[in-house]
């Protein structure tokens, strides 16, 4: 089924399609719960959703929402790109969920540099969407502390030096330690034998060498060990504080590679058995050298 193109001045719907953009790092959207369950597999080119669209030009140029240090995103759209095969409309929400997750990747992966400013429209072409879940995507990341906004330009990402991540990992320990001390004295070894398929999953994560696809199973291992303790709040707080660790340093020397990934995974399984153990001196030694080293 032939569908037209982005939205023009005289209001036709807009389509998403997969734009190849030459010298323009990739930043691919990731599935989410909710779109898995509708059959959106991990290597599909894109998200299926399509976005809400009403912004016009003489809104984004408002706003300033343009910056010269992003590199410049064009190239054709080809006949070939704009056949798509029809697609249920999904509610904006989604299309926001799945950008926010994209860029929460890209950022891990280190696509989004930090001390560079982003645009919203801009951004918004390269997922193939309107400015509009992208700019409300950004305004979540920068609560989160990812990136600051930039009046009348867009939003910046946020440089992070070696002080910051070492300060992130003396407050983890502060908080994840008690926990699991208290964790290895009474839970019973059968309950640290059911997270094993976690441990693996973070080791097969690794073995991949993508830093964004170990991000998630690193912070589902830890989220699963910490739940066991019954406390929501603690497994929220500990989990933000987790991925502000994965966020990368403005020294890309620093960017770890497959084997320092592999060599992180292997810490879960060595956890889990200091834990059946019960060896709590253990237990508290490897916690405070692996949240040490989760960037």
């Amino acid at each position: 089924m032939q569908h037209a193109g982005p939205k023009g001045a005289h209001g036709s719907p807009e389509t998403r399609v997969p734009v190849s953009h030459p010298g323009v790092p990739r930043v691919p959207p990731q599935p989410r719960a909710v779109d898995m369950d509708r059959g959106w597999a991990p290597g599909a080119s894109g998200p299926t959703a399509r976005a809400t669209v009403g912004e016009n030009a003489s809104a984004d140029g408002a706003r300033g929402e343009h910056t010269h240090s992003e590199q410049p995103i064009s190239g054709p759209r080809t006949a070939q790109s704009r056949t798509v095969r029809a697609r249920p409309a999904v509610q904006r929400s989604s299309v926001r969920g799945q950008i926010l997750d994209a860029l929460r990747a890209a950022l891990v992966r280190g696509e989004l540099a930090p001390g560079e400013v982003y645009s919203a429209p801009a951004l918004g072409d390269r997922f193939g969407v309107s400015a509009t879940p992208v700019r409300e995507a950004m305004q979540q990341l920068a609560q989160e502390g990812a990136v600051e906004v930039v009046p009348n330009r867009g939003f910046r990402v946020v440089e992070r030096g070696a002080r910051e991540l070492a300060e992130l990992a003396e407050v983890r320990a502060l908080i994840e330690l008690p926990v699991l001390v208290r964790l290895a004295l009474t839970v019973p070894a059968e309950r640290w034998t059911e997270l094993r398929p976690l441990a693996d999953a973070t080791a097969h994560a690794a073995s991949t060498g993508c830093r964004a696809t170990y991000a998630e199973a690193d912070r589902a291992f830890h989220r699963a060990v910490l739940s066991l303790a019954g406390n929501t709040q603690l497994v929220q707080i500990a989990d933000d504080l987790h991925r502000r660790a994965q966020w990368p340093l403005v020294d890309t020397k620093s960017v770890r590679g497959r084997a320092a990934l592999m060599a992180d995974a292997a810490d879960h399984g060595t956890l889990l058995d200091a834990l059946t153990a019960r060896d709590v001196q253990l237990v508290q030694s490897l916690v405070r050298e692996h949240v040490a080293g989760a960037h």
